[in-house]
């Protein structure tokens, strides 16, 4: 199997986090692996993510890697329909959305399926999506039915 580079991005404006946004669209997680740390005013979301990059034109390159989301200069955070009792839930990422509040902070927000959602109130920002390791291959493409 070709070698994949693994993936390093850091987001520091809006345009930044849409690019984030859609490597990291279709990652699964578990809830025990989202980490908030408040004393270093960080949220951690560590996933399985999709390889959009190698499944280009529908290519059949379906791949996923183990990758971390790292957001900093957090000062809270809310869930949303997340049963935080239930550590082994399984979330499935769509999108990271921001939306300025006061200028340059605002509420970065994590939507998952099923109307799930993370917000964090940040004071800018300052996201790291990083690959950890080799990547593998999945046979499952993820598919989006959109109702009409």
């Amino acid at each position: 199997m070709e070698q994949v580079k693994p993936m390093k991005l850091m987001a520091l404006d809006q345009e930044d986090l849409q690019v984030i946004s859609s490597m990291v669209q279709d990652s699964v997680l578990k809830l025990a692996d989202i980490k908030y740390l408040p004393g270093e005013r960080r949220l951690v979301l560590t996933m399985n993510r999709y390889l959009w990059e190698t499944d280009a034109n529908n290519q059949k390159r379906r791949m996923r890697a183990r990758s971390v989301l790292s957001i900093s200069r957090v000062d809270a955070v809310k869930a949303q329909k997340i049963n935080q009792t239930n550590k082994d839930m399984v979330l499935s990422l769509l999108c990271v959305l921001f939306e300025e509040t006061n200028a340059p902070a605002g509420q970065l927000k994590l939507e998952f399926s099923g109307g799930a959602a993370i917000a964090a109130n940040i004071e800018c920002i300052e996201a790291q999506l990083a690959d950890l390791g080799s990547v593998w291959e999945t046979d499952n493409r993820p598919e989006h039915h959109l109702e009409g």
